[in-house]
């Protein structure tokens, strides 16, 4: 649970490989391409570039409303839909270097350029992951930083026009659930999902919807290497849900809503390591609308 710095070391490095993986598919992605193509990009690289020979879990490569599948790639899913003009796309991918992985997602449109609502959602995710990242150090609880992640997504979907009336409201309705209705991250390592989450002089999972998705409760320490990856999906079964709840219905914006519907989600997810003033960030991508499409224009032949 707490890694000693050749580990750390280790995981720097596949975080390093991963990264550059990540922003060569940014290059090379592109409207007519397969899902599995983008895959095939990164896992290209990891190993001719980075002697990354697996992957640290099956990529999730998802195009337009696949991206609202949490964990779309398996078999059944098998990351083999067409990018169309349009699309948002959200690539969950990391590698394995060593018995040590890596698990980034990187979320932007196909095209290199945000529409005006694309743009709107992955403000609100981005704000959400700044303020849990200034807010991580040792001794804070992690359910406060996904209470805080929810809080922030919120207000940012408020100040879109997505959601109306007052955030703290919202937030004792639980709507956070709605948009983003799984844990805020994990203890990673030697494996993705790493071991010591819950344990028994520790609080136990919180019965909530999103809450009881946390793969931790834990009070934060120093050496502890977790994913920060706030997310927010537009996904029907929830949706229809929070229409009907007396509670949950007045917040949202329905013809907001019904725009949204079908357009998947967005995701942000980084590796950190929590050091004793704060946290080291392991991953290297562009992370601002701006910095995206700068990048996203620098397009290589596929």
């Amino acid at each position: 649970m707490i890694k000693t710095e050749p580990e750390l070391e280790v995981l720097r490095y596949v975080n390093k490989i991963s990264s550059e993986a990540h922003k060569l598919v940014m290059t090379k992605v592109r409207p007519g391409m397969f899902e599995y193509q983008a895959e095939a990009i990164f896992q290209h690289y990891c190993y001719y570039a980075g002697g990354c020979r697996h992957c640290g879990y099956t990529c999730i490569c998802t195009s337009g409303q696949n991206s609202a599948v949490l964990h779309y790639g398996h078999a059944g899913a098998p990351n083999n839909r067409l990018i169309k003009e349009g699309d948002m796309l959200l690539f969950d991918m990391g590698s394995k270097y060593c018995g040590y992985v890596a698990d980034i997602t990187c979320s932007f449109p196909a095209n290199g350029k945000f529409t005006k609502l694309q743009a709107a959602v992955y403000s609100a995710v981005l704000r959400a992951s700044c303020a849990v990242l200034a807010a991580i150090k040792p001794g804070v609880s992690w359910v406060d930083m996904h209470k805080l992640s929810n809080k922030e997504m919120l207000l940012g979907l408020k100040e879109a026009g997505i959601l109306t009336g007052n955030v703290e409201d919202m937030m004792k309705a639980n709507l956070g659930a709605v948009f983003q209705p799984h844990g805020l991250g994990h203890l990673m390592g030697k494996d993705v999902h790493d071991v010591g989450g819950y344990l028994e002089s520790h609080p136990p999972r919180i019965q909530l919807p999103g809450l009881r998705n946390l793969r931790t409760a834990r009070v934060l320490q120093a050496g502890m290497v977790l994913t920060v990856e706030p997310g927010c999906y537009f996904i029907d079964l929830l949706l229809d849900a929070a229409l009907k709840d007396a509670v949950q219905a007045p917040f949202l914006v329905a013809p907001m809503i019904e725009q949204l519907r079908g357009s998947g989600g967005v995701r942000i997810e980084d590796d950190i390591v929590v050091t004793e003033t704060g946290h080291e960030m392991l991953t290297k991508v562009p992370r601002t609308i701006e910095e995206i499409e700068e990048f996203m224009s620098q397009k290589k032949s596929a």
